[in-house]
């Protein structure tokens, strides 16, 4: 690959997440500050992101793909996307808010696969070439948080015009890309290839099934963190939180370079079994860190994000992988995803609304008790799967 390809694939990268990074982390501070929004209100607009992590599938798979450059749909978008971010800042209403940030996420989710599909297309060797790419993406995440906490503008509107500044560079920069034609016939444009239906063989492999639901059941975990963490941080009074919780993605690069020695050193079970004890450490972390003498939980909750993430989802994608097998891996991936950042998330964000909502009285949240509510999941799930999930340290496949 030429550096200069390497250069426009990674700077794309880079803007890609930072736009996701500085708009999302901080949206339910933002709600909470200038919407007065309710905890259902706020679970109400994460879960617009969910819903459209269920929909653009089936519009890359059968429109996108077939008929348009990748580059040429990642820069309109990215120009549309970057207008929407800015009209959020310019409604007073709830439900005016929710429905911009539902369409910018209908518009949003599909770059994903964009800027994917874009990158895969220029390299000889993706699996020692993608990660050096993608690592831009993580980059771009943390940078957002710095950027925020270092000018100040964490509860202003100010996050979502940064978001739209760099949404409109990138829809810019997209044009000059490597030109990523369309797949045309050759596409999969029916609604069961891009839902991934070929994958559904993997539930006859019982300890898969076993897996596949514990992965849904977490994502209400990995909800409330994602909602909840920044208006939670900045409630109990931990300056330039958006900042501090970029130490999140920072411990999530370092530990999924331990991933491939430790899943075939210790093995998919406990790797899994890790990441789900790490959610129940990180929300016992939550409920009784404070800006005092327990300062370092809400450091320790933070910085726990790598085990969570890494050792559950990441290590998830792999265990699927390995299990599909070449014929039907990219099928279960994105059944995955559809399962868990979909599904998973469009209930766990609903519930984790309807959870601070009950632990409200006259505006004051009882943090304590709403951190137990995931910390109480995540204990069923890991029970669940201890009892079940049978996997031989051997993976076989099951397609």
């Amino acid at each position: 690959m030429k550096s200069s390809v390497f250069a426009r694939l990674s700077f794309m990268m880079l803007l890609e997440y930072f736009i996701w990074g500085a708009w999302y982390v901080t949206m339910a501070t933002y709600m909470s500050e200038f919407l007065k929004s309710t905890g259902t209100d706020i679970g109400d607009a994460y879960s617009a992101l969910a819903l459209a992590t269920m929909i653009s599938p089936f519009f890359i798979g059968m429109v996108a793909d077939r008929f348009f450059a990748a580059q040429n749909i990642l820069g309109v978008f990215h120009i549309i996307g970057g207008v929407l971010l800015y009209l959020a800042t310019q409604v007073d209403s709830n439900s005016g808010f929710y429905w911009v940030i539902l369409v910018y996420s209908l518009l949003y989710m599909p770059t994903i696969a964009l800027t994917n599909s874009i990158a895969f297309a220029q390299m000889t060797d993706p699996g020692k070439q993608f990660p050096w790419i993608r690592v831009f993406g993580t980059v771009g995440w943390i940078l957002a948080g710095v950027i925020i906490s270092a000018t100040g503008i964490e509860k202003t509107p100010s996050t979502f015009q940064l978001a739209a500044g760099a949404s409109i560079l990138l829809g810019v920069v997209s044009f000059i890309l490597p030109n990523t034609p369309p797949k045309g016939k050759a596409a999969d444009t029916s609604a069961s290839g891009a839902l991934g239906a070929s994958a559904f063989v993997l539930f006859k492999d019982k300890p898969y099934l076993i897996f596949f639901i514990a992965a849904v059941l977490v994502c209400i975990p990995l909800s409330f963190y994602y909602s909840g963490a920044n208006l939670f941080l900045n409630e109990v009074g931990l300056q330039d939180a958006a900042g501090k919780m970029t130490l999140g993605q920072v411990s999530e690069g370092l530990f999924i370079l331990a991933i491939p020695f430790l899943f075939n050193r210790i093995g998919v079970k406990n790797m899994l079994i890790l990441g789900m004890t790490a959610w129940l450490l990180r929300y016992v972390c939550f409920a009784y860190g404070n800006v005092g003498d327990n300062m370092w939980m809400l450091y320790a909750g933070i910085v726990l994000h790598g085990i969570c993430y890494d050792f559950f989802f990441v290590t998830g994608y792999m265990y699927t992988e390995k299990k599909a097998g070449e014929k039907i891996k990219n099928a279960a991936q994105g059944l995955f995803t559809f399962a868990t950042y979909g599904l998973g998330m469009y209930f766990g964000t609903k519930f984790s609304g309807s959870v601070i909502d009950r632990y409200t009285v006259d505006g004051v949240k009882n943090w304590t008790s709403i951190w137990w509510v995931p910390a109480f999941v995540a204990v069923g799930v890991l029970v669940y799967f201890l009892l079940f999930f049978k996997e031989k340290r051997d993976i076989k496949q099951a397609a």
